[in-house]
């Protein structure tokens, strides 16, 4: 038994980092890197502006990483930030930025929408619910760390 879980846990990681390639790859191909991606695809997903907040949230990557990538969004006039009630910081979009995400964050929202549709509504349930339960997990188990 515990072979057979070896190899599962294999596979995951496995599926986990090719996963994580192909997006490393997406955005290579798109001239952006890693964190401006993820910064940029945030901001997407909230419509053309995003807290600060959300983006530490929700990106998965570091507050240094995100204020480095963020200084150079701009710097090369794709993002603004304002301050708002108090020291709370929200991220717009430029004109230039709005064009730059049409032809790369929006075509990958695109795709991964395109592959979710063509699953079930049973297999996209059955997807989320089972990620959800393994990221609770380990959230909760390396506590114990």
């Amino acid at each position: 038994m515990t072979n057979y879980l070896e190899d599962e846990l294999k596979r995951f990681n496995y599926l986990t980092n090719e996963i994580d390639a192909a997006y490393h790859e997406v955005a290579l191909k798109l001239g952006l890197s890693d964190s401006a991606m993820l910064i940029l695809y945030t901001v997407c997903n909230n419509g053309e502006e995003c807290l600060l907040s959300d983006i530490t949230k929700l990106s998965g990557i570091s507050k240094q990483t995100i204020n480095s990538a963020l200084r150079k969004l701009e710097s090369e006039e794709i993002v603004y930030l304002e301050t708002f009630s108090g020291r709370k910081k929200r991220i717009y979009l430029t004109e230039k930025g709005k064009l730059l995400v049409k032809n790369t964050v929006l075509k990958v929202i695109k795709i991964e929408n395109d592959i979710f549709a063509s699953w079930t509504e049973e297999e996209r349930r059955s997807y989320f619910a089972l990620t959800e339960r393994y990221l609770s997990s380990f959230k909760n188990k390396i506590k114990e760390i």
